[in-house]
């Protein structure tokens, strides 16, 4: 029997037109002279929104048939979206502010496809509908039951099990002070800004001040570049406790379980979400930390599945935790790497010397050749500044050489790169797909290759950077000799 939302999101119908009718009905009002007319003219605007919110409703409905979720609109064209269960890969069950107040959330079903079109969204099912359905969609034991007579069609639906769980790691908020490492908020304070004179630009004429009123106040702060500065001091002070804000009110009291075959990931303040990943389809997990990250000895942890969109957002494990718990976490979940990582050739670590040094030396020589010819005194401040880059560029170079790496221990493989921003894949043996040897011109006249194992859950496929000859055939071999069994046995 089909089923609609609850009634109560039409309460938030209002509220989320909000933003887009309240410049129209004023600009209703002061045209009409805030006359009696114009009152009434507003009035019916307000009345046809909430109308044409109830007509949404009602020719909305969706139905579980058999094996598949449909999901129909019948506003102006009839069109009917068919999810096989089959076809889905996790379920997202979300509650936004407004839909907690009302008891209601947000079920997202992912099926792998790239873009959201492709997807099914239910906004507006009250919350013990989101867990029913979340439980169905996910092929869990229930059984589907012919509703008795005076029974609600939201019972049609009965769980004959209660699904088994089991706690993973539920993360302190302590570990929550690790946020502003990540680096990901940090921007957050010149976000909020250039959000605000964006808007200024664009609304400014409707909020009582012309674009030109806009662009005078940046002339004077560019006149006055000390407050200007100062201003940029205050972004940068605040990034770190702006970003620590966003990254708790994101990841606040961050669960990990497994329930019922699933790895179900749980955070959020404002917005409390869930994500379910099934276990069956986890095929590795990336490991990422930056500079500040790894001073600190902490990780971030995202899980490699088999088709799922969103990937970076949805495939989270863990946020920052102490490096030892995220291996420990990724074992108990995932399943551990045992094997140390190989060193790349030296020639790996001169090609990222030079290219952490040349580009800032070359600049620095350039920028001294225009002081020598110019005397410009600020010529000769951006050399000696491009200069000290170019010496940290040792330290950068090592660092990246040091994080490459590639092994395998029998069961899974492993490769890792990266220095700003270092990541680890650990993928099983049964993911790899493919093998793809790559080598460009400057590989050629070094010896080294990118070797890319091909998988299909994750980015598509993982490299290891700079390795040689020997390894691009050895490593190879060594992960899938299967692969190469048959043209050996015919060299031989």
């Amino acid at each position: 029997m089909p089923l609609r939302l609850s009634p109560k999101v039409l309460l938030l119908q209002p509220v989320r037109m909000l933003p887009s009718l309240i410049l129209p009905l004023l600009g209703l009002l002061f045209v009409g002279g805030f006359s009696g007319s114009s009152y009434v003219w507003v009035a019916g605007g307000v009345g046809v929104t909430l109308a044409f919110g109830v007509v949404r409703w009602a020719t909305f409905s969706y139905e579980i048939v058999g094996d598949r979720l449909e999901i129909k609109r019948s506003l102006v064209s009839r069109s009917v979206r068919t999810i096989p269960m089959e076809r889905i890969r996790g379920v997202d069950v979300s509650t936004p502010p407004m839909h907690r107040l009302l008891g209601l959330a947000v079920l997202k079903i992912d099926t792998g496809a790239s873009g959201g079109d492709e997807e099914g969204k239910l906004d507006g099912v009250t919350l013990e509908e989101a867990e029913r359905l979340k439980a169905v969609l996910l092929r869990r034991t229930r059984v589907a039951t012919a509703p008795v007579p005076g029974t609600p069609a939201t019972d049609a639906v009965q769980d004959v099990a209660v699904p088994v769980e089991q706690g993973i790691i539920r993360v302190p908020w302590r570990w929550l002070l690790y946020g502003p490492l990540s680096g990901a908020y940090l921007l957050t304070p010149f976000a909020l800004a250039g959000g605000a004179v964006g808007l200024a630009f664009q609304w400014g004429d409707d909020l009582g001040f012309g674009q030109d009123t806009a662009l005078s106040v940046g002339e004077w702060l560019w006149d006055h570049p000390y407050l200007l500065l100062g201003v940029a001091l205050l972004l940068v002070v605040a990034m770190p406790f702006v970003g620590g804000v966003m990254y708790v009110v994101f990841n606040w009291d961050f669960r990990l379980t497994h329930r019922d075959g699933y790895l179900v990931a749980e955070r959020g303040l404002i917005n409390r979400r869930s994500v379910s990943l099934e276990s069956r389809r986890v095929r590795g997990y990336e490991i990422v930390d930056g500079l500040a990250e790894r001073w600190a000895n902490v990780v971030r942890v995202w899980a490699i599945v088999t088709g799922l969109g969103e990937s970076q957002t949805r495939g989270q494990l863990l946020p920052d935790v102490p490096r030892q718990i995220a291996f420990q976490v990724t074992g108990d979940a995932v399943g551990s790497f045992g094997s140390e990582l190989r060193p790349h050739p030296p020639i790996a670590r001169n090609r990222r010397l030079f290219r952490a040094i040349a580009p800032w030396l070359a600049l620095a020589l350039a920028t001294a050749l225009a002081a020598l010819l110019t005397g410009v005194t600020a010529w000769w401040i951006a050399a000696v500044i491009t200069l000290l880059l170019a010496g940290l560029g040792i330290p950068l170079g090592i660092d990246r050489y040091r994080s490459l790496g590639h092994g395998y221990d029998g069961m899974r493989l492993s490769v890792r790169q990266g220095s700003l921003r270092r990541s680890q894949a650990v993928i099983e043996r049964r993911a790899v797909v493919g093998w793809h040897i790559r080598q460009t011109w400057f590989q050629r006249r070094a010896g080294v290759f990118t070797l890319t194992a091909g998988v299909g859950a994750g980015q598509g496929g993982y490299s290891a950077v700079d390795v040689s000859r020997a390894q691009v055939a050895g490593f190879p071999a060594e992960v899938t000799p299967e692969w190469l069994a048959p043209f050996l046995s015919e060299g031989s």
